[in-house]
């Protein structure tokens, strides 16, 4: 009997104890923890929630509640990452159209106002208009196409395509513009037929853009290299160049909408810095992976890969 009172009693005491515990959480440490998040959440603070306790559940809701918040600053990080693209998108978008679009009124009023050109002069003065119109035109045309991407509307047609004959056809269409430049070109495509699973007209676009930025960034260099190889596991597209290359500061940005090198907007080979993203867009629709390494008038290597 007294054993059994003395296990009662024990048993009375432990029950206490939980309960008091209980009561300390309620009362002190549920409050607590109410009146820090709401100043955490208030302040948009990257504070956490710390208590000491030996409960093991209230342990657990401030593990979940502190995950919680790590999600919460992630997303408030990268809306603002977002704002902050969006704003350099649209003061570049305003740039790219109001530059040709200045240059245009520009002539059109000394053709209008000045009476003393020859036709031979106004004929030349409308050739760089309509250059100019056209200008405009295949950057609304890459503003479009990046829209497309972006929201999935650009139709993916993958079959078994010959990467050897896009890459020449590519190649040979920048014949022209690389001779006037000045380009000495390295092309290095096997005789061996190599073949990938992707859209024709995509992984051309994709070189394409490739080979407009070596010429635009790499002209001070006068090299443009094209390579293309196979090893057991995928297929390796190169593209290089030997011009001012891409700085360490800028390179986490080479991709992003608009991106253009600083000193870009000065030059008159100026491009939209739409090219790069688009290029990237169109690899990871087609499952494979783009990136470059820079040295600056040694060597600027962008390198596209598949699955062979």
């Amino acid at each position: 009997m007294i054993i059994l009172c003395a296990a009662l009693l024990l048993l009375l005491i432990f029950v206490s104890y939980r309960y008091y515990k209980i009561k300390k959480m309620v009362t002190a440490d549920l409050p607590y923890i109410t009146d820090k998040l709401d100043k955490i959440i208030e302040n948009q603070s990257t504070e956490r929630l710390l208590v000491m306790t030996e409960e093991k559940p209230l342990r657990e809701l401030l593990v979940s509640i502190n995950t919680l918040l790590d999600y919460h600053q992630e997303y408030i990080a990268d809306g603002s990452r977002l704002r902050m693209s969006m704003n350099r998108m649209l003061s570049n978008v305003s740039h790219d159209l109001k530059t040709p679009l200045t240059v245009v009124l520009g002539y059109i009023e000394t053709i209008q106002h000045d009476r003393h050109y020859t036709s031979e002069e106004r004929e030349e003065l409308l050739a760089k208009v309509n250059g100019k119109v056209i200008e405009v035109g295949n950057l609304i045309s890459k503003f479009f196409d990046l829209a497309r991407l972006e929201s999935n509307d650009w139709p993916i047609e993958m079959q078994k395509i010959n990467v050897n004959e896009v890459c020449r056809e590519t190649i040979l269409g920048y014949y022209d513009i690389l001779n006037s430049k000045g380009f000495e070109v390295a092309i290095e495509i096997p005789e061996k037929d190599i073949f990938i699973h992707a859209d024709r007209q995509a992984l051309k676009r994709i070189l394409e853009n490739l080979l407009s930025n070596a010429i635009r960034y790499g002209k001070e260099g006068k090299v443009l290299g094209l390579a293309l190889q196979q090893d057991e596991n995928q297929v390796i597209i190169e593209v290089w160049d030997r011009g001012k290359g891409i700085s360490e500061k800028n390179a986490h940005q080479i991709f992003e909408r608009l991106y253009t090198l600083e000193d870009a907007r000065s030059s008159s080979t100026e491009g939209s810095g739409l090219g790069l993203t688009i290029a990237k867009r169109l690899v990871e629709r087609m499952n494979g992976s783009i990136n470059f390494t820079s040295v600056p008038f040694k060597k600027t290597l962008f390198t596209v890969k598949f699955k062979s």
